[in-house]
């Protein structure tokens, strides 16, 4: 399921994200004071969204859990396409703003790809709100900000920097991507990871008996005992994504430092 942000109305949108003039929970004039605000309609929708999925949210679904009905909500948020371009940014806000860079870019970037890494698998719905198009707020942009700061200490030509931080934000989300979908595999479709594995490896024996001729270098690997994962404790395709990530990201920051050295010339 992907969703789209940015599909609401633009300036209702913005305005809340950024909180504008005009866009505040306060509202004044006779009457009981609201019992609502867009914080409590974000949280509300962030939690069914953690638990959930994105596919359970829903106006009606975040009424419900404030004990109010849909309609209530749309004084303080438009329509839902809104309310996820808020809920976006506001869980961006957990990820660290700043990093120590006594020890250098390298050694920052490994733990802002932890920490990212690590946000995507609290908030594995954020991976389902497409990067093609920016949600455009506060905490987008701090994000960001982030990332190129600690950059910026390579001396990295700006457009090959922008281009860099591109491909470091995808890494890090295809890496979690995995690991999530690998966890939500065994609810969604029924079938244990261990099932799934042993009821169709047995049967790819019997209808590829020439699997070795065919496909010399896969063989290779698993007689390399390339396969062979470094914990078994944790489920196999869970255990192999985080260490795809860890070495991944070890080749993206030689090659950051391959780039440093041609500049340099």
């Amino acid at each position: 399921m992907v969703v789209y942000a940015g599909q609401g109305d633009a300036r209702r949108s913005m305005a809340l994200l950024w909180r504008a003039p005009g866009s505040a929970d306060v509202r004044t004039g006779p009457g009981p004071k609201p019992g609502l605000s867009v914080d409590m309609i974000v949280e509300a929708a962030i939690a069914i969204a953690d638990a959930e999925g994105m596919a359970a949210l829903s106006m009606r679904a975040v009424g419900e859990r404030l004990g109010r009905t849909a309609m209530a909500l749309y004084t303080y948020v438009p329509s839902k396409s809104e309310l996820v371009d808020v809920m976006h940014d506001r869980v961006l806000a957990e990820l660290p703003a700043g990093y120590d860079l006594e020890d250098g870019w390298r050694a920052a970037l490994t733990s802002w790809a932890r920490d990212t890494w690590a946000f995507y698998l609290r908030h594995p719905w954020v991976l389902q709100v497409s990067q093609a198009r920016p949600v455009l707020g506060p905490n987008e942009y701090g994000m960001l900000e982030t990332v190129v700061r600690i950059l910026h200490e390579t001396g990295l030509e700006a457009g090959v920097l922008r281009r860099v931080v591109g491909t470091l934000i995808h890494f890090v989300r295809g890496a979690a991507q995995t690991i999530a979908e690998t966890r939500q595999a065994p609810k969604a479709t029924g079938v244990s990871d261990e099932d799934w594995w042993y009821a169709r490896s047995a049967v790819l024996m019997e209808v590829a008996t020439d699997f070795a001729e065919r496909f010399p270098m896969v063989t290779w690997l698993e007689r390399q005992g390339a396969f062979r994962v470094q914990d078994e404790t944790v489920p196999y395709l869970e255990q192999e994504a985080r260490e795809v990530f860890e070495v991944g990201l070890a080749i993206l920051f030689d090659g950051i430092e391959a780039a440093m050295a041609r500049a340099a010339l």
